[in-house]
Formats: C-alpha cells, sequence, structure tokens
C-alpha cells in the first residue's frame, strides 16, 4: 500500500492507495497531521511506500515521520522524476501540486490535450498535451483570498464568503461583493476555456480543489471534476519511481 500527502496552504489531504486504487482520502488540518498518521498507520500497516508534496516550507516533522515509517519515501519535488515532459522554464519555482495534479490528469486520460483548473487558496490554469508533455499556466487569486483582498484593502467593504446562490448583479453592498467575486471567476474560467479551446481544439477540461465541483456545475463546457487529482498524482509518480527504482 501507498499513502500521499499533499500539504497546502491551509489544511492538508492524504489518501492511501492499493493496487493504483484509493480505499482512504481525508483532509485535515496541518496542526493535527502529524497525530492523526501515527492512527492511521495503525490503521493500515501495510503501508510500504510514502510521497509527500507541500507548498509550505515548514513540513520536515511529517516527512520525517513517513520517512520512518516507510520502506520508500519521496519528498517530492522538480527534481523528481515524473512520467511526464516538464517544459516549465523554472521547474524550482513550480508549485509541487501542480505538476502532480498535471501528472494526475494524464493519468487519467493519457494522450488527451488537458486543461486544468485547481481551485485552492489560489486558482491555478495549467496545460498538458496529448504528447505528455506540461507547458506550464496560469495563477491568479482563488475565491476566499478575493473576498479577503476586498476587506483588507478597503476601509468600509465587508468580509463575506462563498454563497450557492446569487445573481448576475447585486441590489446592496453585500451582494455585490458576493456576485462580483464569484461571477468574476466564472466569466475568468469561461473565458480561459474559450481561448484554450480554440489553440489546442480538442482538449479535455479537468476541476479539481476545494471549490473544484462548485465551479463545475456553474461553467457552460462540459467538465471532468476530481476533488483528489492531486494526491491521485502524487501516488502515480510514487509508482513510477518504485517501478523504476532499480
Amino acid at each position: 500500500m501507498n499513502i500521499a500527502v499533499d500539504i497546502g496552504n491551509s489544511s492538508a489531504k492524504v489518501a492511501v492507495y492499493k493496487n493504483y486504487q484509493s480505499i482512504f482520502t481525508v483532509r485535515w488540518s496541518i496542526s493535527d497531521l502529524l497525530t492523526e498518521l501515527t492512527g492511521l498507520f495503525l490503521r493500515y500497516p501495510g503501508i510500504v511506500n510514502s510521497i509527500i508534496s507541500s507548498t509550505c516550507n515548514n513540513y520536515n516533522d511529517i516527512a520525517g515521520f513517513l520517512k520512518r515509517n516507510t520502506e520508500y519515501f519521496i519528498d517530492f519535488n522538480y527534481k523528481t522524476p515524473v512520467p511526464l515532459v516538464n517544459k516549465y522554464k523554472t521547474p524550482h519555482t513550480l508549485g509541487p501540486d501542480r505538476l502532480a495534479s498535471a501528472v494526475g490528469g494524464a493519468s487519467l486520460f493519457p494522450g488527451e490535450n488537458l486543461v486544468i483548473f485547481d481551485f485552492g487558496t489560489a486558482i491555478t490554469i495549467d496545460i498538458v498535451t496529448q504528447s505528455g508533455e506540461f507547458m506550464g499556466g496560469n495563477i491568479s487569486p482563488g475565491l476566499s483570498m478575493r473576498f479577503k483582498a476586498l476587506n483588507a484593502f478597503t476601509d468600509k467593504l465587508p468580509l463575506k464568503s462563498q454563497v450557492e446562490s446569487y445573481n448576475l448583479i447585486g441590489e446592496d453592498t453585500d451582494t455585490a461583493i458576493i456576485a462580483g467575486v464569484q461571477n468574476s471567476v466564472i466569466f475568468e474560467i469561461n473565458g480561459y476555456i474559450k481561448e484554450i479551446t480554440e489553440k489546442y481544439k480538442e482538449i479535455k477540461v479537468l476541476f479539481t480543489g476545494g471549490d473544484g465541483n462548485y465551479f463545475a456545475k456553474r461553467v457552460k463546457n462540459p467538465i471532468f471534476a476530481n476533488c483528489d487529482l492531486v494526491v491521485y498524482g502524487l501516488n502515480n509518480i510514487l509508482e513510477y519511481n518504485v517501478q523504476n527504482k532499480n
């Protein structure tokens, strides 16, 4: 069995895999992660391989725990071999979660052009070609960050948050903020999809991240949504390296 750990800016996604199939997936707070992992290893004593990816710098305790408790361990970074050609011009600055989701998408849809939207603290938009090349992409503020920015950088605008139902046009300040922020993301997504599909023609659109399912229901184009794409990609990277370690 394998364990994949993806530490983000505000929480961590953890998944246990057996024969490429997820048998356990959970999201934990970073502060509870070490305690929860200790219990998880007692629950699944068959875990022998591990991989960790982190967008923060202070994760040595978690990495050390995984290294001590598994036979084969990967601290995923830009030097780790992956089953894609990385065309990013500054691979050392590329977020490991972006590359992992690209591997995950290419594993699910081999031989297809992909655009992958990851909705987390930031929104990332990345391209993988049908020939297996990671081309890079764009980064913009995520939904929560947009709400917080309006509140933090103005004197009078209140802090609002995501809602399920809202109109195109706000009728007061609260609904104007909600409609403005949430519609801006939707218009941004639809604009990217339109421009990218014109360039790549046959391309599959993938959504992942915490808000992936939320936006998949609100855009015009057919979408494949998988909120676990990063840990799925990490597991595929782990398997790729296990198979090629000799």
